[in-house]
Order: structure tokens, then C-alpha cells, then sequence
């Protein structure tokens, strides 16, 4: 029942991702935090996949008791653990793709 849970809950943060927030506090309507999927090179990528991992957890939990609260639960449960990693791997996917997976022009 729990691994249900969690692929819903990967589902639903993939599916926010996709959708236009509005800017969060100190961030102007004409900034934006993430100009682009382009990085220089995969690790660049993959760091960025991170970033929005973890950008999409404190948008849809933006109370940080709780989010610190809850984190205990989860540390230590492998099932929660790949289930963060899949994420991680879905929006490096779509950075890869974004970067024509940084083939060189010569490819």
C-alpha cells in the first residue's frame, strides 16, 4: 500500500512541475529561478535535477517544521529513498534531453 503512496506522490510532484508557479517571495514576476534546462555538462545536470527535486518538495511543503519534521520519517526507509531517486533520475531525463544528452556538434 505504501509503494502506492509513493508513486502517486512521485506522480503528483512531476505533475506540479509542469505547471507555471507563481514567484515566491523576494523573486520578481520578470526573474525566474530557472532560465533554462541548459547546463554545460552532465554532472551540471544532474546537480541541476537535484535542485529541482528538492525545489519541488519545499513548494508543495513549504512549512519547514514539518518538512524538517518529516524528513526523520523517511531517512532511513530505503522505499522512501528511491523513491527520491527516481525523481532525481525523472528530471535528469528531461535535463539530458533538454542538453541533446551534450553530444558534440561532431556526433
Amino acid at each position: 500500500m505504501r509503494l502506492s503512496f509513493l508513486m502517486l506522490t512521485v506522480l503528483l510532484t512531476a505533475t506540479w512541475a509542469l505547471y507555471p508557479q507563481p514567484a515566491l517571495a523576494g523573486e520578481s514576476a520578470v526573474e525566474t529561478w530557472l532560465p533554462t534546462l541548459k547546463t554545460a555538462t552532465p554532472e551540471e545536470g544532474f546537480e541541476l535535477a537535484i535542485t529541482l527535486s528538492r525545489r519541488g518538495v519545499t513548494t508543495t511543503q513549504s512549512d519547514l517544521e514539518v518538512l524538517h519534521r518529516e524528513r526523520a520519517r523517511y531517512a532511513d526507509d530505503a522505499e522512501f529513498l528511491i523513491a527520491a531517486s527516481q525523481v532525481i533520475a525523472l528530471h535528469f531525463q528531461t535535463i539530458a534531453a533538454a542538453n541533446n544528452y551534450w553530444r558534440d556538434a561532431d556526433d
